[in-house]
């Protein structure tokens, strides 16, 4: 974990606006740092530019309260939602992502690049979609 850190993945204003404890237990840390190792700092590498996570690790009180998924990769900490700061910048990350052939499991270009949802698991579907 080289230019992320936990605390960043975890990080969350509503669950602390609703006093919800979002601290992930030591799968949710272990799956993190797999995907941080495996595709977020390789990324970030290959981009030159920090990227920021809006949302990483969800326990599930918090993916109720934001109304993820019912099996959101985020309660797993198999998944972050990155940005650059822009759509356009995030438009040509989504192309980066394809040409870099990193072992993700899901990119989901959400809400026309307002941001990527990005996942790495066992299983590796190797999807590229698109929501909203």
């Amino acid at each position: 974990m080289k230019h992320f850190t936990i605390n960043e993945l975890t990080r969350s204003a509503t669950a602390q606006r609703l006093g919800i404890d979002n601290t992930p237990p030591p799968q949710a840390i272990v799956a993190l740092t797999r995907l941080v190792d495996a595709v977020l700092d390789p990324l970030r590498e290959a981009w030159g530019a920090p990227l920021y996570v809006s949302s990483g690790y969800r326990c599930p009180a918090l993916n109720h309260a934001v109304g993820g998924a019912r099996r959101s990769q985020h309660m797993a900490g198999q998944a972050a939602d990155v940005s650059t700061g822009s759509r356009s910048g995030n438009r040509r990350l989504w192309q980066l992502l394809h040409e870099l052939d990193l072992p993700v499991d899901q990119v989901i270009n959400e809400h026309n690049y307002q941001w990527l949802h990005i996942s790495h698991s066992p299983q590796l579907r190797h999807q590229f979609l698109a929501i909203g």
